[in-house]
């Protein structure tokens, strides 16, 4: 088939870019000629919250990728969609990800569906945002008009879905698959050399974009456990601030951890990733809201045990007692008595064992032929 794929790709930095990088390599793997239409502004400067949206990384030469839109342009919008259209795909996956892409990628779906050919499938990530803005939920439904059927990868987007959309509009779940494009596992020892920490100490990881949703304030209050601190378990924070600063160093003040945190907090390359895993006995990700999250997926590719809250997606990935632990959210004495648990029970051969076990359960080739699927006539919703 002939396919386009919109949404963020390089020269854009993140896992949004990487997914869909990874998704038409799988495509393309399968006999399809794709075509990647990506953005030349993604977000104006005040609207990003972090250092930098664009990656450092060389083009890849194996993807086609067009840098042609601009979400806050309306010429823009009706120029790249009058492009695709003349294109005549057979199929465009559109990316969702945030009500203020609504009415860019809206109006470019809606001048691709004037030819009469081609189907359109989006994969949600999230219908109603972690962090709430006023025309949410105008802009949401503005994009999903257009779509012919939705890809979503928890039960809890699925479920908001519902409120968005007609009966006519298929929808189908799969579950994130695992980001296996990040190069071979490390072991501790050359991991920790690499990252210039002691190799004999037990560390867990919080990684990835530090933003309130996501709880590391909760996960600081934990490692304030007196048990914690007996067990000299050390907490790796990898990841970029998209938050302010000051309420995390007020945590670490108020709880006298500077000894226990080791404090990587800006973007972490592609080929540094491994390392961080690799050094990691546990990654620990205590979310407030979530729907699903592509830590785990890399937690799941590097097979490292998982600590997550139950909310939205997580449970769905990491079952409880077997890949790791799953704890109430918005609750440090929770996230405490797990790690407890795991470094007294010395439970982290057996969870990795389960990580193993589960990794075929997510697969890029299971998402590739849901996506088709949706394209059948005869599929149901």
């Amino acid at each position: 088939m002939k396919i386009v794929i919109i949404g963020p790709a390089h020269p854009l930095r993140g896992g949004l870019a990487e997914f869909n990088e990874r998704i038409a390599r799988e495509f393309i793997e399968m006999g399809d000629d794709v075509h990647i239409v990506t953005f030349s502004l993604q977000y104006p400067n005040f609207l990003f919250p972090g250092k930098t949206q664009y990656s450092e990384e060389p083009q890849p030469v194996d993807l086609d990728i067009d840098v042609a839109m601009n979400s806050v342009n309306p010429f823009n919008w009706l120029a790249v969609g009058n492009k695709i259209r003349k294109m005549q795909p057979d199929l465009v996956v559109c990316r969702f990800w945030l009500p203020f892409m609504g009415p860019c990628l809206g109006t470019i779906l809606r001048q691709i569906k004037k030819n009469r050919h081609t189907k359109i499938v989006s994969i949600i990530d999230n219908i109603i945002p972690h962090e709430k803005r006023i025309g949410d939920k105008t802009f949401a439904k503005y994009f999903v008009k257009p779509v012919d059927g939705f890809v979503v990868m928890s039960r809890s987007v699925e479920a908001e879905l519902q409120a968005f959309i007609t009966q006519q509009q298929k929808v189908v779940y799969i579950p994130h698959p695992i980001y296996d494009s990040y190069g071979a596992h490390w072991d501790k020892k050359t991991a920790c050399v690499a990252l210039n920490i002691p190799f004999e100490q037990p560390y867990l990881l919080f990684f990835g974009f530090i933003r309130k949703y996501k709880g590391l304030d909760i996960l600081l209050e934990a490692m304030g456990d007196p048990r914690i601190r007996n067990l000299g378990v050390r907490l790796i924070v990898a990841g970029e601030f998209y938050d302010s600063e000051a309420v995390y160093r007020e945590l670490i003040e108020k709880h006298n951890l500077h000894d226990l945190l080791i404090l990587r907090t800006d973007y972490i390359p592609k080929d540094e990733v491994g390392a961080y895993f690799g050094a990691a006995d546990m990654v620990v990700q205590p979310y407030r809201t979530a729907t699903q999250s592509g830590i785990s997926q890399l937690a799941y590719h590097f097979e490292v045990p998982m600590l997550v809250t139950k909310v939205g997606g997580l449970p769905e990935v990491v079952e409880h007692n077997k890949v790791g632990y799953v704890v109430a959210p918005n609750n440090a004495t929770e996230v405490a008595d797990g790690i407890v648990n795991f470094y007294q029970n010395n439970r982290a051969a057996e969870f990795r064992k389960g990580v193993q076990a589960r990794k075929a359960d997510f697969s890029w080739a299971s998402l590739i032929n849901g996506i088709k699927a949706l394209m059948s006539p005869s599929n149901d919703k």
